[in-house]
């Protein structure tokens, strides 16, 4: 067992709907990211990097489990006043820290359910701050949902409501800094879950008034800024080179850049599922570093309770794998696993090696599913990374091996487009009388939002 004073600390930043052509070291020319481009300088960046889901409540279940958000329950956005969340049966990267060792705290969006067994306080966070979920789920000027005040919760009490929104990057910066001071001569995980670049983009005029791409380039340079006084930070209290920092992003962009990829948030072509993620610890990950290696969210789990010598649970399928072999021995991995495109329950792709295989396209009006068909589309990523060229017809034995994963994949993980329930999931939690947590009798005027929205979550 590592003695906990040499524990590496963790600090796990994650966007809400950046999309992986928005920061520089990705290839925008419209956003400055100096910062996070200096972080990919000292680090490793990934090119071949995925979250499970194209929407946010899923993706950041299965980050969090290491397992596939049908696995765990929570395959499609959840919503204000829900019944379900994820359940507290459930290991999370911060419940295993906690039992190691470490102090644990997550700052910004949660999303994981609003009831009180459902809170990060209740998946091994010693601490929260935050908003319980999407930014758009309060009041709006104007709604298309009835949603209560958005609440602003410390632990597990409402502190605020309908909090303004433009301070909050700044509110969780503080944070972030107030945390890491408490706590940097003992071992800590910081997850700090960004708002920007969720709809509506409610951002400092600060940073509207540098930014060159209006609002949304404004949002993605605060979420720029906030990373440099968080490094800042490290280096000052001397701890830097004992700090492993993740920065990825939940999902693809809507209203940003997923180039070169296709699609958006909300789909499972490439740009709603494929994100920039880069991984910094010095003398450890080799600077300046680039991996091809397929990696996903569902690697965060195995490979920091690797790292932090933490025991995984042995009674549940964890998806993830370790990939220290990527981080530390600059090995590009075969890419042959398979991994899974999910949009809610229904099973609409999978990748394996460099090939990509659509078989249900979802067609969608807002958040509603219209209709569901199926296709058969074949793509070889390496060469066609926008998905443009269908070369189904010139490869029917890559169609049929990659048909077979898919077979698979549906009985252990369900596929509601052919109303098969999967063998190995697991149950959400569930209340049977959901309770609002917006009841403080609110000290603030209503805020309400210059800027309508498109999508929940």
């Amino acid at each position: 067992m590592r003695d906990p004073l040499t524990k590496p600390n963790i600090v796990l930043i994650n966007c809400d709907d950046l999309g992986h052509g928005d920061l520089g070291c990705y290839g925008s020319t419209v956003n400055s990211t100096p910062r996070i481009d200096r972080l990919a300088s000292e680090g490793i960046r990934l090119t071949n990097f995925y979250m499970a889901s194209p929407v946010c409540s899923p993706s950041r279940a299965a980050m969090l489990t290491g397992s596939y958000p049908l696995r765990v329950g929570i395959p499609a956005v959840l919503f204000p006043n829900s019944s379900i969340g994820l359940s507290p049966a459930e290991n999370t990267i911060s419940s295993i820290l906690k039992d190691g060792g470490y102090k644990t705290k997550l700052i910004g969006k949660w999303h994981l359910g609003d009831q009180i067994d459902f809170l990060p306080t209740r998946h091994g966070f010693d601490e929260y701050f935050g908003i319980p979920y999407s930014n758009d789920m309060g009041v709006l000027k104007k709604p298309r949902r009835d949603f209560p005040p958005l609440p602003l919760m410390q632990n597990e009490t409402v502190s605020e409501q309908q909090p303004i929104q433009e301070e909050l990057t700044d509110r969780y910066t503080v944070e972030a800094r107030s945390f890491i001071k408490a706590h940097h001569k003992e071992p800590f995980f910081l997850y700090f879950a960004h708002m920007h670049v969720h709809r509506p983009v409610l951002v400092a005029e600060r940073f509207v008034e540098a930014s060159k791409n209006g609002r949304y380039g404004a949002a993605v340079e605060a979420i720029d800024w906030s990373v440099g006084v968080i490094m800042d930070q490290l280096v000052e209290l001397g701890i830097d080179e004992n700090t492993i920092v993740i920065f990825t992003s939940d999902n693809g962009s809507i209203g940003g850049s997923n180039l070169p990829l296709r699609g958006m948030k909300n789909t499972t072509w490439e740009g709603g599922m494929k994100l920039p993620c880069i991984i910094r610890w010095p003398n450890q990950v080799a600077e300046n570093s680039e991996s091809r290696s397929l990696v996903t969210s569902l690697d965060f789990l195995p490979t920091i309770a690797s790292i932090a010598d933490c025991e995984l649970p042995v009674d549940r399928v964890i998806d993830g794998r370790n990939i220290g072999s990527v981080l530390f021995n600059n090995e590009t991995e075969s890419h042959e696993r398979a991994f899974f495109y999910y949009l809610r329950s229904t099973l609409c792709a999978v990748r394996s090696g460099k090939w990509k295989l659509h078989v249900v396209r979802v067609e969608q009006q807002g958040n509603t599913t219209i209709n569901n068909h199926e296709v058969l589309e074949l793509y070889d990523l390496d060469d066609d990374p926008s998905e443009q060229t269908n070369l189904y017809a010139e490869y029917p034995d890559i169609v049929l091996q990659l048909q077979v994963l898919l077979a698979d994949c549906r009985v252990d993980l369900g596929d509601d487009s052919r109303n098969l329930v999967g063998a190995n999931c697991r149950s959400p939690g569930r209340v049977d009388t959901p309770t609002t947590l917006t009841t403080l009798e609110s000290s603030n005027p209503v805020y309400w939002a210059e800027y309508d929205t498109d999508e929940y979550g």
